[in-house]
């Protein structure tokens, strides 16, 4: 048995790791985001005003999902999945913990687009997410070697065979849905009849595997493919298409005439993040309009911050013009909340298309 004296030194030791602990964990945020987020001047400012670390991971929305469900919420401080990303994962793995808004500036957002995206991810009366950047998929097209691509369909022409790509994920399954009639988001609250639609579409992007290059996998691989020649068109975010038109200006970013599909990625708290107020500060910082103008600039897309598109290049902002006319902005299709249980479906239906049966 221990004695009064070694259990007292016991408990005090346990009570200096517990408080070196939780300084360590103050000290430090960990985010994890996609690539281009958080650049490394904007955390250099951070850290230098509020003395707090931040440790980045790069991800994707089925990677953040991923990561999330196998520790149960824990292993990040903060997280970045799209708006439609969150309800539904919410809901079957509780990997997520409701925003305290108090604690947000929320004059710092564009008005319109918090509220939108708090109505999106809000479970039971509660807030589980606010809007960073958004932006769209669409048609990056060599307009010289393509200049009939107009919409997703356009990809299957045989006319641009082993000349065309889009990744095998399920931002194709919702942009062929569209561009061939069907509305997706309109039977999100039928499971019969989306899986019913989902077999549609994955006939037709089965019938139009053929005329592909590859099936794309990270930006980088599809704008060196573009830029090489290799390929002509493709459907990819409007980010990509940008950064290859300030290369060369016959290579541009196209609203679809079915609709480009709008996303928004959000600011997330995971439900065992151990540092919520560093978390808070995280946003609040990001969101005012000069810090906001510099990720814009980095991720190549749009910000929900309120001021920020004032601080903005001009090249972007040019881009953006040519690329969305009021009637393309007009007939964006924005992702909505995934119910739960679709992403199943779709992912039987990807996993036929990459089989090739």
């Amino acid at each position: 048995m221990l004695t009064k004296r070694a259990s007292l030194k016991l408990a005090t030791a346990f009570a200096a790791l517990m408080i070196a602990g939780s300084a360590q964990a103050a000290d430090k945020l960990r985010l994890l985001t996609w690539s281009g987020y958080a650049p490394a001047d904007v955390i250099e400012q951070f850290t230098k005003e509020t003395g707090i670390e931040v440790e980045v991971t790069t991800s994707n929305n089925e990677e953040m999902i991923s990561k999330l469900r196998a520790t149960q919420g824990a292993g990040f401080d903060i997280v970045q999945p799209s708006q439609d990303r969150i309800a539904g994962p919410q809901a079957e793995f509780g990997i997520y913990k409701p925003l305290d808004l108090s604690k947000l500036k929320s004059d710092l957002f564009i008005a319109s687009m918090l509220e939108a995206t708090k109505k999106n991810t809000t479970i039971d009366g509660k807030v589980y997410g606010v809007p960073h950047i958004w932006g769209t998929d669409g048609l990056v097209v060599n307009v010289k070697t393509a200049p009939k691509v107009a919409d997703y369909n356009d990809l299957c022409d045989p006319s641009l065979a082993g000349k065309t790509s889009f990744r095998a994920k399920r931002p194709a399954l919702i942009a062929f849905a569209f561009a061939n009639g069907m509305d997706p988001f309109a039977a999100y609250g039928d499971v019969k009849a989306y899986s019913a639609l989902m077999d549609k579409v994955g006939a037709t992007l089965a019938e139009c595997k053929k005329n592909l290059k590859f099936f794309w996998e990270g930006s980088d691989q599809l704008l060196n493919a573009v830029r090489s020649g290799e390929i002509a068109a493709a459907m990819a975010w409007d980010t990509g298409g940008w950064k290859l038109n300030a290369e060369n200006a016959d290579m541009k970013f196209i609203a679809p005439k079915s609709g480009a599909l709008g996303w928004v990625d959000t600011f997330a708290i995971p439900s065992k993040g151990r540092n919520d107020d560093a978390a808070y500060k995280w946003i609040n910082f990001n969101m005012r309009p000069e810090i906001a103008a510099k990720v814009a600039a980095a991720a190549g897309n749009f910000t929900a911050s309120n001021g920020a598109d004032k601080l903005m290049q001009g090249k972007l902002k040019d881009q953006f013009a040519e690329s969305f006319p009021k009637a393309a902005i007009d007939n964006i299709k924005w992702y909505p909340a995934v119910p739960a249980g679709l992403e199943e479906i779709e992912g039987k239906i990807l996993d036929r298309l990459k089989a090739g049966s």
